[in-house]
């Protein structure tokens, strides 16, 4: 325990001294930025701006200028743009230590090499709650600012913003394998992309419901009634992915030589 609280500290003070924690938080704000502009414009009824591709986009989702519209957005945000960015963060938690060359200095350490690897996961974990949680307070801010009236929206539209969240973070272990099998970052942010790219194509055929990268967009709801087909097989394989990612990093890690 008190290696794993050491681990977990020392990796704590790289994210802190990198500024790369604070440009994801920028990022990942531009959510609920967007999403306040977009009930923005509903509020404003503009006819100048009927036409464009935010006013059709929000009216293809029956948003309103209300809070619950505002919470659907946010799990929105997660559930495709949290992809993007917990993977930049799971890529770089688990490749920066090649890309600086300090990885047999790690490896060095009086510290097991699972405590290593646990102390990344839950740096992670925690990482990416703290971003949803972050946009969930800057959306708060903007929506009295917006004029949205007394804090109210269901207990179900909290759910699926967390279990989203959930989803997008179980899609972390197979990027932190490619972080160490590629030893930088360029293979799982390659990795990223290209699961992005299949999961508009799958989702656009009918079957992502199927594919783990397209689930949490498909659950927060950005696909609309796409989000009915989702069943107990497409969370199994989810799950099996994750657990998968997850095997798979320890054994690389224990078992392989690095050359970083």
């Amino acid at each position: 325990m008190i290696e794993m609280y050491s681990s977990l500290i020392a990796e704590w003070y790289k994210v802190r001294r990198s500024s790369f924690l604070w440009v994801t938080f920028v990022a990942f704000s531009l959510g609920p930025i967007m999403g306040g502009l977009i009930l923005f414009l509903i509020a404003s009824a503009d006819p100048a701006l009927e036409g464009g591709m935010l006013m059709e986009k929000a009216k293809m989702m029956g948003f309103e200028v209300n809070w619950e519209s505002y919470m659907a957005l946010l799990a929105q945000v997660v559930g495709v743009g949290g992809v993007l960015v917990f993977g930049f963060v799971i890529s770089w938690l688990f490749g920066r230590e090649y890309s600086d060359q300090t990885t047999k200095d790690l490896l060095a350490l009086p510290t097991s090499r699972n405590s290593i690897l646990s102390a990344k996961f839950i740096l992670y974990v925690l990482w990416c709650m703290a971003l949803v949680l972050s946009n969930f307070i800057l959306a708060l801010v903007l929506g009295k600012l917006l004029g949205l009236g007394l804090i109210s929206f269901s207990e179900t539209s909290l759910i699926i913003y967390l279990l989203t969240t959930i989803l997008v973070i179980c899609l972390g272990p197979p990027i932190a394998f490619f972080s160490l099998w590629g030893q930088g970052y360029m293979v799982p942010l390659g990795f990223v992309t290209l699961m992005l790219v299949i999961s508009q194509i799958i989702g656009a055929i009918g079957y992502g419901h199927y594919f783990p990268w397209a689930l949490p967009g498909l659950f927060s709801g950005s696909a609309g009634v796409y989000r009915d087909l989702i069943n107990s097989l497409s969370y199994f394989i989810l799950l099996s992915v994750c657990v998968s990612g997850i095997i798979a990093t320890y054994w690389y890690w224990n078992r392989s030589d690095q050359h970083g």
